[in-house]
């Protein structure tokens, strides 16, 4: 049972567990950006073709499927690692320090003549990041009892918050004043948040112990693998590949634009500095506001109506992108539409994740949540890969105007999921 009084809500960020979660957030959110829109923004600088740089967001394709290697962090251990630290601790550490090696790789070659080094290192990354998302999510599940999951997962997104303002606005800012490859040795460095916090939190009590009979491969794989997705279907019945198919396409239009944003600004002709502090700094307040806003709705209206604005901001917040496109720079314009696509995206973002968190079951919960947020990512991340080559075949304001377009499925699936749940409650 939750807090009765708001004090007993406020007394919840003061638990130790809570507050650890603002530094697992930050070492979560950090290498996010480093490996998307700032490496695109620092390859543009570099004067790497925009079609090289929108193939460069398939390395995001490791978050999408992440699902696949899910169930082995949720389920085998790490030789002398494990018995030290536990196993949810050892997979962590190993996915920072993996992080870590790979940002400090970066920060010594040269995109314009070691392109492959550079995909290379951003993919040991973000494998590495989607690794650690799986350990901390897992962790964030079993270090605390039901009471206290939100506000677990309010200091989470605060840490990441704080990250994404650190590798984005921030990394801009300090590549401006000295050099990218001091900015993402810098960052590299400050992966030693998430690695000090890891020695000092305590391992959860009810992390998966493998029984005898897991050292069978079918014993395994059926608890380990089979029975979260049979769980997932036999819940849903009928409405479970309409589900799947709505959360594989409501982030299509957000993330087909996303990768040509900063080679978008910098083509306008907007300095890195500009660009940090409007997209960056001002865009996270609009997108804590947006967040905020999503969340009040949930509660007054439900998931579904909400998602149903969520899914139609989405796209047509891409519009002001293709009218500054036409118009040209303008710095106030920019802020304009910054703020709206921001708070949109945030928005859609806390009404999605209540939505995803609807659909789970919490005897799966780490493999069921990876298995969403894989799929929620993966087609507009494929799609996204293609980004560079349709600006130059058609410039960015048609560019824009077909990413407005590409949020119509996820529009149409939420009324479709509007229509079933009021069959079924009719």
């Amino acid at each position: 049972m939750g807090p009765r009084t708001w004090r007993d809500a406020l007394l919840a960020y003061r638990d130790p567990r809570v507050i650890t979660m603002i530094f697992l957030g930050f070492s979560a959110g950090l290498p996010f950006l480093l490996v998307f829109s700032t490496l695109s923004a620092w390859l543009r600088d570099a004067e790497v073709s925009r079609a090289a740089i929108g193939f460069f967001s398939w390395v995001g394709i490791t978050y999408s499927i992440k699902v696949i290697w899910a169930p082995v962090i949720d389920r085998l251990p790490v030789y002398f690692i494990t018995r030290r630290l536990g196993r949810r601790r050892s997979w962590m550490l190993i996915a920072m320090i993996g992080i870590a090696v790979g940002l400090f790789g970066l920060s010594s070659v040269d995109p314009a003549s070691e392109l492959r080094a550079v995909a290379m290192l951003a993919l040991l990354v973000a494998f590495s990041s989607a690794t650690q998302d799986v350990a901390i999510d897992a962790y964030r599940i079993e270090i605390v009892e039901e009471r206290l999951q939100g506000a677990m997962a309010a200091t989470y997104q605060f840490g990441y918050r704080l990250a994404l303002l650190v590798a984005g606005g921030g990394a801009l800012l300090m590549a401006d004043y000295t050099s990218w490859s001091s900015t993402y040795i810098a960052l590299s460095g400050l992966m030693l948040v998430g690695v000090v916090t890891v020695l000092f939190i305590p391992e959860p009590k009810s992390a998966y112990v493998m029984p005898d009979e897991g050292a069978n491969f079918f014993g395994w794989f059926l608890s380990a693998v089979y029975k979260p997705f049979a769980d997932f279907f036999s819940r849903n019945g009928s409405l479970a590949l309409l589900i799947l198919a709505f959360v594989g396409v409501f982030r299509i239009s957000d993330l087909l634009m996303g990768v040509m944003a900063n080679p978008f600004y910098i083509d306008m002709g907007f300095t890195l500095t500009e660009i940090g502090v409007v997209t960056k700094f001002y865009g996270t307040l609009a997108t804590i506001i947006g967040a905020f806003s999503g969340g009040l709705l949930v509660v007054k209206f439900g998931i579904l109506r909400p998602l149903l604005l969520a899914a139609a901001l989405l796209a047509l917040t891409n519009l002001p992108f293709a009218i500054l496109a036409s118009l040209g720079a303008n710095l106030w314009l920019l802020a304009g539409t910054i703020t709206a696509d921001n708070f949109s995206a945030g928005l859609g973002g806390a009404v999605f994740i209540a939505y995803l968190s609807s659909l789970t079951n919490r005897l799966y919960t780490a493999t069921q949540y990876a298995l969403f947020t894989s799929l929620m990512t993966l087609p507009g991340k494929f799609l996204g890969g293609f980004s560079g080559i349709l600006v130059d075949g058609y410039g960015y304001t048609k560019f824009f105007i077909l990413a407005t377009l590409a949020g119509i499925p996820a529009i149409c699936l939420v009324l479709l999921l509007m229509r079933s749940q009021a069959r079924r409650l009719a």
